[in-house]
């Protein structure tokens, strides 16, 4: 039975399986990437604009859940979530929703076409609002990132800069995120955004290699088939160190206040996985709980320097 011949069920049902298809487990990464930035400007005395904040969280979460719906459907195009019999879900592969017929292809694309197209009056609504001119520029370089990143012809996945695409992507949230309450751009949440998406770059890089194999046999050239497993958990540790080293330089230059190195707590989580990383290299079934401690450390570097930022402003 295919996905267009089954049976029609409620609208609870259909709702869930909408929700499923975005990978909501990994929407966490966005809210806590949002929360620097909101935490960035309110520390810096700019005051705190909640409906601004709710919708700021919301609308970066949508046009992550948008993205990845659109990449399952051009996952689902050119074979890789179909040959992928070797992904660890729910991390890797994909929701895995069109190979096991529950949608259609054409049920995901309208579904991401839906989610990222509300984006464009939502953002024009936010931004008339509260952030002007620059705010459009974040938002219109964000939604063409989710496009361009598994979308052809530019298929930066396939291409090997699918990593490069998703760092900019989360940097963006981090500085669009402070510019909603600032109303302008300022160096500290751009100093700041840059360790969080090297963090978020590092789970999308160990997520790549339990998929590589399938990925290779259909020609996506993603990173980690580039470099191998090795290479992948090599370069894995070098950004690490670049996320952290860079948030230490940072505040060492008076950047961000002394009370973001709190977000070096997350150090000891990613060294964790580097570790495990290049143990398990070539055993990428075993990569589990490093993909685990890499989520973790991404979001508990956000946070831990988003609530000491808010309690001193």
């Amino acid at each position: 039975m295919t996905a267009s011949t089954l049976p029609p069920s409620g609208w609870r049902q259909q709702a869930l399986l909408h929700w499923r298809m975005t990978r909501p487990a990994f929407l966490l990464v966005t809210v806590s990437a949002a929360l620097v930035g909101i935490a960035s400007a309110a520390s810096c005395g700019c005051g705190f604009d909640l409906p601004a904040a709710l919708a700021t969280v919301l609308l970066a979460c949508v046009a992550h859940a948008g993205a990845n719906v659109l990449n399952d459907y051009h996952d689902a195009r050119n074979g890789a979530d179909a040959a992928n019999t070797e992904g660890l879900y729910p991390f890797t592969g994909g929701s895995r929703l069109i190979q096991q017929g529950q949608v259609s292809e054409a049920d995901t694309r309208r579904w991401a076409a839906m989610l990222l197209l509300l984006l464009i009056p939502a953002g024009l609504l936010l931004a008339a609002r509260n952030g002007g001119g620059g705010l459009l520029l974040v938002g219109a370089a964000g939604l063409l990132i989710a496009w361009a990143y598994s979308a052809p012809p530019l298929k930066l996945m396939s291409r090997g800069l699918g990593e490069l695409a998703i760092a900019a992507a989360w940097w963006l949230v981090v500085i669009g995120a402070d510019y909603v309450q600032r109303g302008q751009f300022f160096l500290i949440p751009a100093s700041l955004g840059f360790s969080v998406a090297t963090l978020v770059a590092c789970v999308l890089l160990i997520n790549g290699v339990p998929d590589a194999a399938a990925d290779s046999r259909v020609g996506k050239r993603t990173l980690a088939v580039r470099l191998g497993a090795r290479g992948a958990a090599a370069l894995y540790l070098w950004l690490v160190l670049l996320a952290h080293g860079w948030l230490a330089l940072s505040v060492w230059l008076l950047i961000p206040p002394l009370t973001a190195l709190w977000g070096l707590l997350s150090l000891p989580l990613s060294l964790a996985a580097a570790v495990l990383f290049w143990r398990h290299a070539r055993q990428p079934q075993r990569l589990r709980p490093a993909i685990a401690l890499t989520i973790a450390a991404a979001n508990v570097h956000a946070l831990a320097m988003t609530f000491p930022a808010c309690s001193s402003s």
